[in-house]
């Protein structure tokens, strides 16, 4: 198990530490007292370790020169023996301290970069631009729900029926356009922008949720599943999670790798099925299609070097709103200030795509940079030049949804809706929807 920010770094730079995550709005400094106090007991048993293994040193060379059956030979023997006891003991209470300390750095979030906005809360964000124009209606708009019903596309009774709350099945031209969508958002990012397209397993084990930092932060959020013991009555070697966001899976194909500097930047992009307990919104848009245990994305994912990783944020954030300006939706880029940056982000840009049926802007897409927090957790490194024997370092790693297809679907029921509640369907859309140009009950 490897932390998410530098260990040493932690340990040696307390206070840069203390001032960074401050700018987070970061307030547990009993587990930044915690990860002081164990380092300086780790310090501690490593300075007694060193001195005990040093006169174990001393002392095995002096045996060499002492006549064994005397009586000395027998004290220092015995010295021996004493300090190869106290050198295990400190062994032992040096391996449990380091997974203490290992186990609360990994519940520290990353630090903001310095060019991310100082703020209190998500009010405190700052709007960089916007696309499009609000669009404006002769008649009062109506929310997604109504207007899904009203065309057939939506059942929410079935879909509890089925899973509980929060599934919704979608029917007829609604599951055609959630189709069409994931369609056109691939072929969009690997046609024009270049990204690889992947099928990943939405299944994945522990260590993939540990290596984006689902895991531990975000056990209660996570579907975990039931995994009985063997025959023999033998544990499993892992866990088993549904993917959460397909940034899990695809980051973690280089994990543990050293990759080749003349491969960077890699781009890919991926759907898959999303699964969220959504542990902690109880009450928070539990209407309609907004917030559901299980919806679809297409995610974006770069590795690269560094030095490039800020320019690489704004063109992963660019081939976001391609999306958005190709179906005419009117949408605002967003950047976090520092409190409300997610757990493993040092820099964000939300996407909020108007809502005109809840008079709201609502985020569509979250495009974040994560330095080397992630990379450090899942070990993915580069080695910067071509020599063999150059020290591979940690890439940077950054992602985004490319998009959300069910907010993607919301936005355009309600930003293409006319009077008699029809539904006009993106141009950019209809090769995908067979020539439809509308939806109608």
């Amino acid at each position: 198990m490897r932390p998410m920010l530098d260990l040493r770094y932690v340990t040696d730079q307390p206070d840069a530490v203390r001032e960074g995550l401050a700018r987070r709005g970061f307030k547990d400094t009993k587990l930044l007292d915690d990860v002081a106090t164990l380092a300086r007991k780790r310090r501690e048993v490593q300075a007694a370790l060193d001195q005990d293994r040093a006169e174990r040193n001393q002392v095995s060379a002096s045996l060499a020169k002492v006549d064994k059956a005397s009586a000395e030979f027998e004290a220092t023997r015995a010295r021996m023996k004493e300090l190869g006891g106290k050198i295990s003991g400190a062994e032992e209470t040096m391996r449990a301290t380091e997974a203490e300390l290992e186990d609360k750095v990994l519940f520290l979030p990353n630090i903001p970069h310095a060019s991310v906005p100082n703020g209190a809360s998500e009010a405190d964000n700052v709007e960089r631009r916007t696309w499009g124009t609000k669009p404006s209606f002769a008649f009062k708009p109506k929310d997604h729900v109504d207007l899904g019903t009203a065309l057939g596309i939506f059942d929410f009774e079935r879909g509890t029926k089925i899973s509980g709350a929060r599934f919704t099945v979608l029917r007829g031209a609604g599951a055609r356009l959630e189709r069409a969508l994931m369609q056109f958002m691939l072929d969009l990012h690997t046609g024009e922008h270049g990204y690889t397209e992947v099928w990943p397993p939405v299944i994945i084990k522990d260590s993939a949720m540990r290596g984006t930092s689902q895991l531990p932060k975000f056990k209660d959020d996570a579907f975990r599943i039931a995994m009985e013991p063997d025959a023999e009555g033998k544990a499993p070697p892992f866990e088993w999670y549904l993917a959460p966001t397909a940034e899990v899976p695809v980051t973690n194909l280089h994990a543990d790798e050293v990759i080749e500097a003349s491969a960077l930047p890699i781009t890919y992009t991926a759907y898959t099925p999303c699964f969220r307990r959504e542990a902690g919104s109880y009450g928070k848009d539990t209407r309609g299609f907004i917030r559901q245990h299980q919806f679809d994305k297409v995610e974006l994912v770069r590795f690269t070097r560094p030095e490039t990783a800020e320019a690489e944020l704004e063109a992963l954030t660019s081939h976001a709103e391609a999306v958005l300006q190709r179906l005419g939706l009117h949408y605002r880029v967003v950047e976090l200030c520092g409190a409300d940056l997610g757990f493993a982000s040092q820099k964000t840009y939300d996407l909020e795509v108007w809502l005109p049926g809840q008079d709201a802007y609502r985020e569509i897409s979250s495009c974040s940079w994560f330095g080397e927090f992630q990379a450090r957790r899942a070990k993915i490194r580069y080695r910067p030049d071509a020599n063999p024997k150059t020290k591979p370092q940690l890439a940077h790693t950054l992602n985004g949804s490319g998009l959300a297809i069910g907010r993607t679907l919301v936005a355009i029921l309600e930003q293409c809706q006319t009077a008699d509640g029809t539904v006009i369907v993106p141009e950019a859309l209809r090769p995908y929807m067979a020539g439809m140009t509308e939806l109608r009950a």
